[in-house]
């Protein structure tokens, strides 16, 4: 018997939410935050080692997907989750923001989108019926409808064309999804800052109805302030008994800043990314460990963590592998990331079950004030 899936408010602090989305492969905790495993692997890492950050589910991408290895082929290896060797739950995104990003390589119509791979070139469509039949021979748990996100800013006229036809797109995803009992489809709600826009859209996608609801078209270049503007209305257009996702979210702060706006999920490369390129984030904000002042410092990056990275190494062993660009810099840095951005989201969970985020929200900016402490 195949098990269904759910959600379930558990709490609420103000507008803040804690939950949990019930899947055949396991539970996700609410709010979350999805490490992003774009082409199968989140990078640096091994799926055991994400799992141990806490993380209850991953990100990957069906367009880097379907291009390379091909939906095709991961289907007869077994499927994404046998495939990449994770056995919690997957979200895959449509494909339609890394088509948007392709710009002169793509040419849009009602029916969809053709492009040119960035890999060799080769010509693809993609449809909603086509990204839907991606993410189901991937094996998603959680399916994103096809969306057209234009990047910001741009002019209404712009913002409210597209928003409308990806209303029309998602009404086509949610009929080329059918009936997959333990599979969630989530519907992408758009129209850029505009909030009669933002308006129109959370009633056409609740309208067609959804298991889901994220909210698109933001983290592509209007700022922070103009984000949680944004946030401050578009939340609470969507269904309360629905989970909301923030795509591409975040910054620690925006995560903060998100979730305390009613945001249940959120996805983000900056983990990895930054934990590549010398960067680690810890209660006290970012530390650059390719920064000479850490050459002769014995301490670990932050005192009270518990991640490998902390428990075993010091900074100047981190600024050591990095400056001499060994592959354990970026795996040490990216578990340490990992594993902060999870247990950032726990602290979240605790204080919303215990009715005191706005504590906890004080004391999170309170720390990142002080700044990362200089050694004696």
């Amino acid at each position: 018997m195949t098990v269904s899936s759910s959600f379930a408010l558990h709490a609420t602090d103000g507008l803040a939410r804690t939950g949990a989305i019930t899947t055949p492969r396991g539970t996700i905790r609410t709010p979350a935050f999805m490490p992003v495993g774009t082409a199968a692997t989140v990078k640096a890492m091994m799926p055991e080692s994400v799992a141990a950050t806490g993380a209850d589910i991953l990100l990957g991408n069906t367009y880097h997907l379907m291009l390379r290895p091909t939906a095709e082929r991961i289907d007869r290896l077994g499927g994404l989750h046998r495939f990449m060797n994770w056995d919690k739950p997957i979200l895959t995104d449509s494909g339609g923001f890394q088509v948007m990003s392709l710009a002169d390589l793509r040419k849009l119509t009602e029916k969809g989108v053709t492009f040119k791979s960035h890999i060799d070139g080769s010509r693809h469509e993609l449809t909603p019926e086509r990204s839907m039949e991606i993410q189901r021979l991937l094996g998603s748990d959680i399916v994103m409808c096809f969306d057209e996100c234009p990047a910001l800013p741009a002019d209404r006229d712009r913002i409210a064309e597209s928003m409308r036809l990806s209303m029309r797109w998602a009404a086509r995803s949610k009929d080329a999804f059918g009936d997959r009992p333990g599979h969630m489809l989530f519907g992408i709600q758009q129209g850029g800052l505009e909030e009669d826009l933002r308006a129109e859209s959370a009633e056409a996608l609740t309208a067609i109805g959804f298991d889901g609801y994220a909210i698109g078209g933001l983290a592509v270049g209007e700022g922070q302030d103009a984000m949680f503007g944004c946030l401050d209305f578009a939340p609470g257009q969507l269904p309360q008994d629905r989970p909301r996702y923030l795509m591409g979210v975040g910054k620690p702060d925006d995560i903060v800043g998100a979730v305390k706006r009613g945001i249940d999920m959120m996805d983000c490369v900056l983990p990895s990314r930054s934990g590549r390129t010398g960067q680690a984030w810890t209660r006290r904000g970012q530390v650059n460990i390719k920064n000479a002042r850490h050459q002769d410092d014995p301490r670990p990056l932050d005192e009270n963590c518990t991640c490998p990275a902390c428990r075993n190494y010091s900074r100047a062993y981190l600024h050591h592998v990095f400056r001499a660009q060994e592959m354990i810099s970026g795996m040490l840095l990216t578990w340490h990331n990992l594993h902060y951005y999870q247990e950032l989201m726990q602290g979240m969970r605790d204080a919303i079950a215990g009715r005191r985020f706005s504590a906890f929200e004080a004391q999170f900016h309170a720390q990142r004030a002080e700044g990362d402490i200089a050694p004696i």
